[in-house]
């Protein structure tokens, strides 16, 4: 029953829903969750003050659509997030006719979702949902699963051989119990990308967060105090289509006071894979890097081997996403790069948040014609109008995909629309660029995805110097020429059912 305010709703708002003057029309908003199956479970709390479970909150989604069979879609997200990490478990949204309608499915990533010890999924929480399909069309799921009451986390896979409506019990990829190597380490930000070019192989990619014996397990948030750290990244692939997986290993590392964060593997045309991360470091180093940049590594091998050195695609300058009417952090730092990569030419397109042109975080992009050797210099692609308030001019949280025709879309969250009154009326939005996308000019086409503003100050919050969380990346596919939008919009004034997952499809 608690659906209906909802759906009535999104069914007032989809008479209103615009088309817009370019002829790019936004279709009937969809909502893709429902109920959370994880309403009975009691695992994970911490008993720690101040610890909030949002029940029946949705978060952070990832959507793909199956090659072999454009209405299949499968879209992943956390469901019912704690405020201090993780959820109970990752839900998976599952279409047969092209996003009208769903069902729910989950893989044993969590106890709640049915994990247990013998089948690996003994874990408290799960995060950072991703999924990929083969070119065959079986699908793959990888979870971030993690213990909150002691170190213990890993990374996990699941294989789905039918659309998504079943899943295969939890493959490990690592697994660490806070002493590995007489080091904490905790891996984090691990997505997931099956070769569009041979079924065969699927990628997995994370960072690895590492402090000395000694260091407590607080230092994960609190890193800069410790004696030392490093965050390299780390790799595992299938070679025979999931059935058995290689030894996760170590492929990038800076050395102590460096790591890279969001790491991300697209596959170009010829079957090169590109990973973009972003990197950092706090020391000189034997590079002269210092400080945060966007960069690539490659592999001419299907991942085999890497490249040693970064490839730098342009320094970052994000400085965080905030309330813009109070200055409370939002959950949506900066630091998370998204990669799109047009099958057709192999041109590389990179996106995240930066400050560099009106001094708060708005999405800026840059793009590669020679595999990722070279990139252009960062522009700024959304069309957040000027605004008084410098905080209404933000954008936020961004994804970007590639059509059949080559059209490149851009989505993220902004505040054009805030005001004095209470609260912060947020929007989500498209934008679009046909041809030489490394000019700002030929960025246009912008449309609204939201049918009406949400109320940010009412979505679940984030422990510790972070704040309202709606995700650090969203869903963005295509179907066809056509871009398929998944994301998360706030149920104003609904504190039981504060959020759900959404969808769309714009496009001629």
């Amino acid at each position: 029953m608690k659906r209906i305010l909802v759906f009535a709703t999104i069914f007032a708002l989809m008479l209103t829903q615009q088309v817009s003057a370019s002829g790019f029309n936004v279709a009937p908003l969809t909502v893709i969750s429902g109920s959370s199956p994880f309403a009975g479970c009691t695992v994970g709390a911490t008993g720690t003050s101040g610890e909030t479970l949002y029940a029946d909150s949705e978060e952070e989604p990832w959507v793909e659509v199956n090659p072999t069979d454009p209405q299949n879609i499968i879209a992943v997200w956390q469901q019912d997030r704690w405020s201090n990490g993780g959820a109970h478990g990752l839900l998976t949204g599952v279409s047969h006719d092209g996003g009208t309608t769903w069902s729910h499915t989950f893989p044993h990533f969590s106890l709640c979702a049915g994990g247990t010890a013998a089948n690996g999924g003994d874990f408290e929480r799960s995060s950072d949902p991703w999924v990929s399909f083969s070119p065959n069309g079986a699908a793959y799921q990888i979870s971030l699963s993690f213990n909150a009451n002691s170190a213990d986390n890993a990374v996990l896979v699941s294989k789905s051989a039918d659309g998504g409506d079943t899943w295969g019990e939890p493959v490990t990829l690592i697994r660490d119990s806070g002493e590995r190597d007489v080091s904490y380490a905790f891996n984090d930000k691990e997505s997931l990308a099956a070769d569009p070019t041979d079924s065969n192989y699927v990628y997995a990619v994370w960072d690895r967060f590492v402090t000395p014996s000694g260091t407590s397990k607080e230092s994960l948030m609190g890193f800069l105090n410790s004696r030392s750290f490093r965050q390299p990244i780390w790799f595992a692939r299938t070679t025979d289509g999931g059935v058995t997986w290689e030894p996760a290993r170590k492929i990038f590392d800076f050395g102590e006071f460096a790591g890279t964060l969001g790491n991300q593997i697209v596959v170009l045309p010829n079957g090169d894979l590109i990973n973009v991360f972003d990197f950092f470091s706090l020391t000189k180093n034997s590079h002269k890097l210092r400080g945060e940049s966007m960069a690539v590594i490659r592999s001419t091998d299907k991942g085999e081997t890497w490249s040693r050195d970064p490839i730098i695609i342009s320094r970052s300058l994000e400085i965080g996403a905030f309330d813009p009417d109070t200055g409370r952090p939002i959950r949506a730092e900066g630091g998370i790069p998204e990669i799109a990569v047009d099958p057709q030419n192999g041109n590389l397109y990179v996106i995240w948040q930066d400050s560099r042109f009106r001094g708060v975080d708005e999405i800026v992009f840059s793009m590669s014609t020679d595999g990722g050797f070279t990139w252009t210099t960062p522009i700024k692609v959304n069309q957040t109008p000027p605004s008084d308030t410098a905080g209404n001019q933000q954008a936020f949280v961004s994804n970007i995909r590639v059509a059949e025709d080559g059209t490149v879309a851009v989505t993220y969250y902004d505040f054009r629309n805030n005001d004095a009154n209470p609260g912060v009326p947020t929007d989500y939005w498209i934008v679009h660029c046909h041809n030489n996308c490394s000019d700002a000019t030929n960025w246009g086409d912008e449309a609204r995805l939201s049918p009406a503003s949400f109320d940010i100050e009412q979505a679940p919050a984030a422990r510790g110097p972070f704040g309202y969380f709606l995700g650090e990346y969203e869903g963005l596919a295509n179907i066809g020429n056509r871009f398929l939008s998944v994301f998360i919009q706030v149920n104003n004034g609904n504190s039981a059912n504060r959020t759900d997952v959404f969808g769309t499809t714009s496009g001629p």
